[in-house]
């Protein structure tokens, strides 16, 4: 796509009542078609990226140590050249730029020869400024320590349903789509603002990059323990984050926790609070849940009005009118927002059910932080009511494995009926005294009445869990990694 002005959204004051306005200005045209190197290419972040430029007329390429799907697969649709394993001496010849992500540090071997022949690179956050915010789209930002896939995808689904014609980059697969990424004409991008770091080369993060015209921030408390030493400095970035909305912009708060109240402290921009009191903007009130969805009663510019979303739990009843906020905001009626919400497809590893045998229901879910977990724990006692409830638990980040979190894991089990705790991921990357110590937490759940399995490192957790299940039980599987097919592997042998 060529552009020769960049359409700007001014979300002004009219008449007492908040609506965009559209202004033109004047730039230099978009260069497109350029030679991309993706290094790496098979994560979630930059394998969309990736798809994302290609439709936007790019040539891409890329490089990883290892793919799967379902990126693998969606490169492999695309028809994008990947190569599995690092070679320095196979880094074409002829690149105009390398998109470097943040799996990748600065003694990877072909970094280190990209920066030798002095080719120019960006970070995967930069080279969405850069090739697609460029092109005249203002970025709508989704942030937060939980929520951010499931309510960039609802605002996503809105802006596509009411044909806003939307460019989105999302963290999770889309149920309608089977992608987490489209490339539209409309004036609006919805980016999932990761606070991770961007790059070996920036260590910010990649949601500084985003120039939001709306910034919208879900609950803030402390995680990735591996690059933020203190909740104050995880604040600090989503400080610096909501302070970059201009004055013209809005940013969405979830005003239902005072440390995310604390996290816009210097915003310069109008706030607009989603939460429980009388004098929040978006007053969301009478909330309920049960296995068909949830619904609660929303104030919005004095009007009640009926949210419902076919998912459940108390956590995705604030996603969705986080995501409601922001569709009216970006200019959608508030009745047609609330209709795309009640018709919801999902997202992938969200309580998805990979399969029902010999009436087991197996569960994938994204739950890494103990806060996540007992959000999911809860949802999925509200999903399915009266039966036994298995959580396998895979601590997969440097995060999720240190003991800082004991206390906090012991509240979010506390639930479920059986617990199997998958051996610390990255055990040899953390200190002994910094590491949870999984036996301690296994007699602590077992003082609460839980049953624990805890299988050794090197042993299959699905041949562990295997022997435990009953007909009639929920097995949830809650990691932020692939934990090695579990949920697959676990009805494949249920089928035998």
């Amino acid at each position: 796509m060529v552009s020769s002005a960049r359409t700007r959204i001014i979300l002004g004051v009219h008449g007492g009542r908040r609506n965009p306005s559209v202004e033109t200005v004047l730039q230099e045209p978009f260069q497109g078609g350029q030679r991309l190197y993706m290094l790496p290419i098979g994560g979630t972040a930059m394998a969309s990226l990736a798809g994302l430029l290609h439709l936007a007329g790019h040539r891409v390429e890329g490089v990883d140590s290892h793919l799967y799907p379902p990126m693998s697969t969606i490169l492999e649709e695309l028809g994008l050249p990947v190569r599995v394993g690092f070679d320095p001496a196979a880094i074409p010849a002829s690149i105009d730029r390398v998109v470097i992500g943040n799996a990748v540090g600065r003694d990877n071997p072909e970094v280190r020869e990209v920066l030798r022949r002095g080719v120019p690179y960006l970070a995967q956050a930069e080279a969405v400024a850069h090739y697609l915010l460029a092109e005249g789209r203002e970025a709508i930002v989704v942030a937060g320590t939980h929520g951010k896939t499931t309510t960039s995808a609802l605002l996503a689904w809105v802006l596509e349903t009411v044909q806003m014609d939307p460019t989105y980059l999302v963290g999770g697969m889309l149920s309608w789509s089977q992608r987490s990424f489209r490339l539209g004409h409309g004036p609006w991008m919805v980016i999932e603002g990761d606070e991770y770091n961007t790059a070996f080369f920036d260590r910010g993060p990649k949601f500084l990059h985003y120039r939001p015209q709306l910034f919208l921030l879900g609950p803030v408390e402390f995680d990735h323990a591996d690059i933020y030493p203190t909740l104050d400095a995880v604040l600090t970035g989503f400080r610096a984050g909501t302070a970059q909305v201009p004055p013209h912009g809005r940013v969405v708060v979830n005003a239902s926790s005072q440390t995310t109240l604390d996290a816009v402290r210097d915003a310069t921009a109008p706030l607009v609070r989603v939460g429980p009191e009388d004098d929040h903007e978006v007053r969301l009130s009478d909330e309920r849940s049960g296995p068909d969805g949830s619904s609660a009663c929303l104030r919005w510019r004095g009007e009640d009005l009926t949210l419902h979303v076919p998912l459940v739990g108390r956590h995705n009843l604030h996603n969705a009118a986080m995501a409601f906020t922001g569709a009216v905001l970006a200019g959608v009626a508030a009745g047609d927002a609330l209709a795309a919400l009640a018709r919801f497809p999902g997202v992938k590893r969200r309580l998805e059910v990979v399969g029902t045998v010999r009436s087991i229901t197996v569960v994938d879910d994204f739950a890494h932080h103990p806060t996540a977990v007992a959000a999911t724990v809860a949802a999925a006692r509200e999903r399915w009511p009266g039966r036994r409830l298995i959580i396998a638990y895979e601590p997969r980040s440097l995060t999720a494995g240190r003991t800082l979190f004991h206390e906090a894991y012991v509240r979010a089990f506390s639930g479920a009926d059986v617990v199997l705790m998958a051996p610390v991921y990255h055990h040899d990357r953390l200190q002994p005294e910094d590491r949870l110590d999984l036996p301690r937490l296994a007699r602590d759940l077992e003082g609460i009445g839980l049953a624990v399995c805890l299988p050794a490192r090197g042993e299959d957790p699905v041949n562990t869990i295997l022997p435990l299940l009953e007909s009639g039980d929920v097995v949830v599987a809650c990691s932020s990694g692939s934990f090695e097919g579990f949920c697959r592997r676990l009805v494949e042998q249920l089928t035998r």
